[in-house]
């Protein structure tokens, strides 16, 4: 790994209006990743950021009864067909994928299937959670993959791309469009449209997702899993046979199947903290069981793997935006935050070591501590941290 490899403005801004940096990467394909190196959310010259922006030039003026028609409509088309399933809806029984499966059922009667692409370690919660979507009367296609192969990829993102979830996120992704093709199903239903967080507004504008972050013109060629194309896993010991349940769909069989992909938050006004209290309502869901996630404050979200709090230190590391970061910029923006309240919620929690599952995700990954943080301190931009005695620091916070 080359020191410092990520692409990032070397000059730290803040959004005046949430809590988000200039260095909160964009959505990019996964599986075209080879390096870390990748695009940062945009700010105006007013430093605002994007998803400020957008949601309060545009989400705040959407006329949400009109989009509720949309849907309306579009459940009609799609019932029509005449399938044994009107809609697939991806998800592993949190609260996002509970709160859309169940409004589709409920409120539009339609059939839905519902599939899921396996954690990679469940937490007790992940485990209660996934149960009780599956008793709210949906069927349920679960996919493990190899754990063996499962846990090398692993083991390869954390090294190439500072990035142990990303083996998830491919499989995550790129489940749905197959499963939905074996079963003749035209609508996918995704929760929220991730350009409405840290992407371009235009991406945020659309009710669909782009092609090309779930599927590609060649299945063969030009594919990257954990930063490395099909050739050197070979050399790792992982071979194209172990990846057909990770690789994307074919373009052209999605255009035949007449397959679409669509953003719940696109006809629904999206909240996390709404979409929470919706589940409690509906049915009893678990939060996390210590009070809070390890980084942040909330304990709702995120709670089905036992690597979710890698993910958002990796991500603390290498972009200086933890976990309660995230949180709080939502809901600055939906109303349940100051910006003052937030950044003392991030100068708390921001950047806390997840200890509780540190232990078993050294031994699913087969790696020593010492080679963990050897592989963390290294990635480190030297643009966005310091090393004061034997103790890194973050040289710009918001609240500093």
């Amino acid at each position: 790994m080359k020191n410092n490899p990520i692409s990032l403005p070397t000059k730290v801004v803040f959004c005046k209006i949430c809590v988000q940096s200039n260095q909160r990467p964009r959505t990019t394909v996964e599986f075209k990743k080879k390096n870390i190196s990748i695009k940062s959310l945009s700010f105006n010259d007013d430093d605002i950021c994007d998803a400020c922006k957008y949601h309060y030039e545009i989400k705040e003026k959407i006329d949400w009864k009109e989009r509720e028609k949309e849907l309306r409509a579009l459940s009609k088309i799609h019932k029509s067909y005449q399938n044994q399933y009107d809609v697939l809806v991806p998800g592993s029984g949190g609260k996002d994928s509970i709160y859309v499966a169940h409004y589709l059922k409920k409120k539009y009667k339609m059939r839905v299937l519902t599939c899921t692409w396996a954690p990679h370690m469940y937490t007790e919660e992940g485990k209660k959670n996934m149960q009780e979507w599956q008793k709210m009367g949906f069927d349920n296609i679960l996919v493990t993959p190899n754990y063996e192969i499962h846990s090398k990829l692993t083991r390869l993102a954390f090294k190439n791309l500072v990035n142990p979830f990303q083996p998830f996120i491919i499989g995550q992704k790129n489940l749905a469009p197959k499963i939905a093709s074996k079963f003749n199903i035209k609508l996918i239903m995704y929760g929220e449209n991730n350009g409405e967080v840290h992407n371009d507004i235009e991406m945020a504008k659309t009710a669909k997702m782009d092609e090309s972050f779930y599927s590609t013109t060649d299945p063969n060629k030009n594919l990257y899993f954990s930063g490395l194309n099909l050739d050197k896993l070979s050399k790792e010991k992982i071979f194209k046979k172990d990846l057909e349940i990770y690789k994307p769909i074919s373009r052209d069989l999605v255009k035949k199947n007449k397959i679409e992909v669509h953003f719940f938050s696109y006809y629904k006004k999206w909240s996390p903290h709404e979409n929470y209290y919706y589940v409690m309502k509906n049915c009893n869901f678990t939060t996390n069981q210590d009070g809070r996630s390890e980084g942040t404050y909330t304990k709702f979200s995120s709670l089905d793997d036992k690597l979710d709090g890698q993910h958002y230190f990796t991500t603390f590391i290498k972009f200086g935006i933890g976990r309660a970061t995230a949180d709080c910029c939502r809901d600055i923006r939906d109303g349940f935050l100051t910006r003052d309240e937030a950044i003392k919620l991030v100068k708390k929690y921001d950047g806390e070591f997840p200890k509780k599952y540190f232990l078993d995700f050294l031994n699913y990954i087969k790696m020593s501590p010492d080679e963990y943080w050897d592989i963390i301190d290294k990635i480190r931009p030297r643009h966005l941290w310091k090393k004061s005695g034997n103790k890194w620091e973050l040289k710009k916070t918001v609240y500093k």
